[in-house]
């Protein structure tokens, strides 16, 4: 049966196909969101805006620099997007990629916060040394990566454990993500601010660094001094306390619904 020229298989046939390219566009972008391939693909974006403009007003040179551009496009995208196509591929191998979104309760990220607070508090007052980095919308894969995966539930007592002097996994940093210590013993990139006071050590510079290249907040407690700080956005909190500590968190790390008494994680979802 046709209408308008145009039968119902083929209407639906492009209808299904609109949809699974729609879908597919969707995943690829989850996989990428909150990496640094948002930025480049934000480069690309632009590129493509300028592209159009300069073939708008008839801008030959910058048309034909911009063709260039897309013209080798294709295999600069691979190169720079090879992490993330990889993950891709795993997730796919794994059967993850149209694996649905779990949301989690609000008592456990309740929960979760004070085990962050409770376990940085502990570890103050032992002048034990600790780095947390909790990732939020900016991924820290790629930190990950350079430490030990561990995928275990985000406990006080996991959390002091990891940090204990001359155990394995106490050297570098922990990084949380969606309630779960995701992995230790990180490498994180350490600030060349000139502006960092020199009485701060590596642990104060990495939490910096980190800040400096992702939105994430990290939790720093100092050996020598039993201090707890907290870095984000470049900047560093001093000499924090349980209480002082628990309303920065949870301002950053949770946002009150309107009207409502519920609260929700402002951690990246998976």
């Amino acid at each position: 049966m046709a209408s308008g020229g145009v039968t119902i298989l083929e209407f639906l046939t492009k209808a299904i196909d609109i949809l699974l390219v729609t879908f597919v566009i969707y995943k690829l972008i989850m996989i990428i969101r909150g990496t640094k391939a948002v930025q480049l693909l934000k480069g690309i974006i632009v590129i493509l805006f300028v592209w159009f403009v300069s073939n708008l007003f008839g801008l030959m040179t910058l048309k034909w620099l911009m063709d260039l551009a897309i013209t080798y496009g294709l295999l600069a995208i691979i190169i720079i997007f090879q992490p993330e196509l990889r993950r891709a591929l795993e997730q796919l191998g794994r059967g993850s990629f149209f694996s649905r979104t779990s949301v989690n309760e609000e008592e456990e990220n309740v929960k979760s916060l004070e085990a962050i607070i409770k376990a940085a508090n502990y570890m103050a007052k032992r002048r034990i040394g600790a780095l947390i980095s909790i990732e939020r919308e900016t991924g820290l894969n790629e930190y990950i990566e350079t430490g030990i995966p561990l995928n275990a539930s985000l406990t006080e007592e996991l959390l002091i454990n990891i940090f204990i002097p001359n155990t394995p996994l106490h050297d570098g940093a922990v990084i949380l993500k969606q309630n779960k210590i995701e992995a230790a013993a990180c490498y994180l990139p350490l600030s060349e601010s000139p502006f960092i006071s020199k009485e701060l050590g590596t642990r104060h510079r990495a939490a910096l660094g980190i800040s400096e290249v992702t939105d994430s907040i990290t939790i720093i407690v100092s050996e020598e001094t039993g201090q707890i700080s907290v870095a984000k956005n470049g900047e560093l909190v001093r000499g924090l306390t349980e209480e002082k500590l628990r309303p920065i968190l949870t301002k950053e790390l949770m946002l009150e619904t309107e009207n409502t008494s519920s609260t929700r994680w402002k951690w990246r979802k998976k």
